[in-house]
């Protein structure tokens, strides 16, 4: 299966190399924003076409997958150009900058026919995926209540700071927090989408309207909720997951110097349904690095048998949770959802 890669920036290069890893899969074009990430792509794949208009790269024939590692705000724009183009598309979280474009994306895949999968490779940790199998086979009983806690250091700003631009990134909220949305939806699905969402939240500088510090409750049926918290005005990075069921609990904590470290310290702990104590649970390597390459992976095969491993329709809903969650930061109230 040969991919073209749109986008080879600090997380472009990590796809770059899960692809070459995946069995089945093989990188077969590159595109670059700039000169200078074309350059070190032209070092890095010097028997690879490097081009920096991407469609110049969907203009080659033998391409049948795209990896779309852009800017949020490019993402409707290229991954509509790459569905109609004939390809199938791995498009990077968050989907697009609001549902409208998840929309367009959505429209784009089922006027062609073909497969648009979104990157939520969180999914595929060890530690953050096992925590769904826990909860889906009843080891903890009826979930009651979820926390997921962000620390970390500031968003790295990106190129020509798209990062920190909000025409560009859309929100903060869009960033890490989506995929925080999607694990509660997910651990939850069973028991239906979320109510409703409040939220509160602050800013180092309050005139980006960018919000450093988060946090959200979501309200489930049958009363479960989940409590979603966000700061990057912080160090390093240390992300907590605690679900807490009518027969048992679940704690996980993952830390690193960087996200993207290769040496994490990380620990899923679970007290199941009659256990008196917890037990931690041996896990294989845990980050976004090694979820990345299982995505890759899978993605392979999944393309292959005509199906996403996350559909447009599912991440245009953590699209429009995050929105609603930083309309109700900003209005000071709850927003009942409306699906």
């Amino acid at each position: 299966m040969r991919f073209g890669l749109i986008g080879y920036g600090a997380w472009g290069k990590y796809h770059a190399r899960a692809i070459g890893k995946a069995g089945g899969a093989e990188l077969a074009a590159i595109c670059c924003k700039s000169e200078a990430t074309a350059a070190a792509a032209r070092g890095d794949f010097p028997e690879l076409p490097v081009f920096r208009d991407y469609r110049e790269l969907l203009a080659q024939p033998e391409l049948d997958v795209i990896d779309i590692v852009l800017p949020t705000h490019l993402h409707a724009e290229v991954g509509v150009a790459a569905l109609e183009s004939g390809r199938d598309v791995l498009l990077e979280k968050p989907m697009a900058l609001n549902a409208a474009e998840c929309d367009r994306l959505i429209a784009a895949a089922e006027r062609t026919g073909r497969v648009l999968n979104i990157g939520h490779e969180l999914r595929l940790s060890t530690q953050w995926g096992t925590i769904k199998d826990i909860v889906e086979a009843g080891e903890i009983g009826d979930p009651l209540y979820a926390n997921v806690s962000l620390f970390r250091f500031p968003y790295r700003k990106g190129s020509e700071d798209w990062r920190w631009r909000r025409e560009t990134v859309g929100s903060w909220i869009l960033e890490e927090p989506v995929h925080f949305y999607d694990f509660v939806m997910w651990y939850f699905e069973r028991w239906g989408d979320p109510l409703s969402v409040s939220a509160v939240g602050n800013s180092i500088d309050r005139e980006s309207g960018l919000y450093d510090n988060f946090t959200s409750i979501v309200r489930f049926p049958q009363g479960i909720y989940a409590v979603i918290t966000q700061c990057i005005a912080g160090f390093e990075h240390h992300q907590v997951m605690e679900v807490v069921g009518r027969e048992g609990a679940i704690r996980a904590w993952w830390s690193g110097a960087m996200d993207r470290t290769l040496e994490p310290t990380y620990e899923l702990k679970v007290r199941r349904r009659g256990q008196a104590e917890p037990e931690a649970l041996t896990l294989a390597a845990s980050g976004e690095v090694f979820e990345l390459e299982e995505e890759i992976r899978r993605a392979v095969a999944a393309f292959a048998e005509r199906r996403p491993l996350v559909s447009g329709q599912e991440a245009k809903k953590r699209i429009v949770m995050c929105m609603e969650a930083e309309r109700a930061l900003e209005e000071g109230r709850e927003i009942e959802l409306q699906w």
